[in-house]
């Protein structure tokens, strides 16, 4: 599945996401629900306008993001 990432970039570039394409769709994020670092990568878990949370991962060293996790938030 192919992900494109719109970033904030406040203090540091691509700081939060702030709306992403999953294929074909936009999304907007409406809230940065989690954020943690590995290694290798920065990962975002997002409540998106669609009610869904994502996990949105970026590789530091590429910059490429990819879609880790999806469900649904609301009953």
């Amino acid at each position: 599945m192919i992900v494109r990432v719109q970033c904030y970039s406040g203090y540091k570039a691509d700081e939060r996401p702030v709306r992403f394409q999953l294929d074909e769709r936009e999304y907007a994020v409406e809230e940065v629900v989690d954020q943690w670092y590995g290694p290798d990568d920065v990962w975002f878990k997002v409540r998106a306008d669609d009610g869904k949370l994502y996990i949105l991962r970026r590789r530091i060293e590429s910059g490429e993001w990819s879609l880790s996790a999806m469900a649904n938030d609301r009953p």
